[in-house]
């Protein structure tokens, strides 16, 4: 009998990508917000604060001036892309919050610590997310308590998170929330409650190269 191998959740940022494909309407009833989940705002000037944190950490990863602008051109809808990633981060904590999920302080270093030695150290990994996720170094910890939770909600759950039953949580959560996009920035389906990709799902798992292991 073998167990599951240990498996690292990622975000995938490039789901946001499809955001104009949303079909719940937005609402102008919110001056300066860039959406409300749960009745509280994710204000504009915090979408451009995460993006900013974004940009200056990919500069900073790419000093060359025409390599940074290869970068920009390739991450053009990082705002889009951002502002996907707010919402849905708070659409889990409450979808796991309905189901007594909860995440330690101990798991998410465990975590980190096995992530850090798969990339090869710390800064590895911060440079890893940063380039494939669009997880700027200050919100890395922030981001894997996500990916924990996650986990941890299918495990609840009895199933993994590309299932329907896992999404169907979500969309319950994203219905209780009222998620509300500013207009600009696409709007919002709680039926798919972003899952509109099915070639790049914000949450999948991925077992990192020279650390599977497998028991009998």
């Amino acid at each position: 009998m073998h167990r599951r191998r240990r498996t690292a959740l990622v975000l995938s940022a490039a789901i946001a990508a499809a955001a104009p494909l949303l079909t719940a309407c937005g609402s102008d009833a919110h001056p300066g917000a860039a959406a409300v989940v749960g009745g509280q705002r994710i204000t504009v000037a915090q979408l451009e604060g995460r993006v900013n944190e974004v940009r200056r950490a990919q500069q900073a990863a790419v000093p060359d001036e025409s390599q940074y602008q290869q970068v920009l051109a390739s991450t053009s809808s990082l705002t889009r892309d951002t502002l996907h990633n707010m919402v849905l981060d708070r659409v889990l904590h409450r979808a796991a919050r309905d189901e007594g999920v909860t995440v330690s302080r101990k798991e998410l270093q465990l975590m980190r610590t096995s992530l850090e030695q798969q990339a090869g150290g710390a800064k590895a990994l911060e440079t890893a997310w940063l380039q494939r996720y669009g997880v700027a170094p200050q919100r890395l910890d922030d981001n894997l308590q996500v990916q924990l939770e996650a986990q941890k909600l299918a495990q609840k759950l009895g199933t993994d998170t590309s299932t329907p039953a896992f999404w169907k949580v979500l969309s319950t959560a994203s219905t209780e929330l009222r998620v509300d996009l500013n207009p600009r920035y696409g709007s919002w389906d709680v039926e798919k409650s972003g899952r509109v990709d099915a070639k790049t799902p914000w949450v999948r798992e991925v077992t990192a190269s020279g650390t599977q292991q497998q028991t009998t």
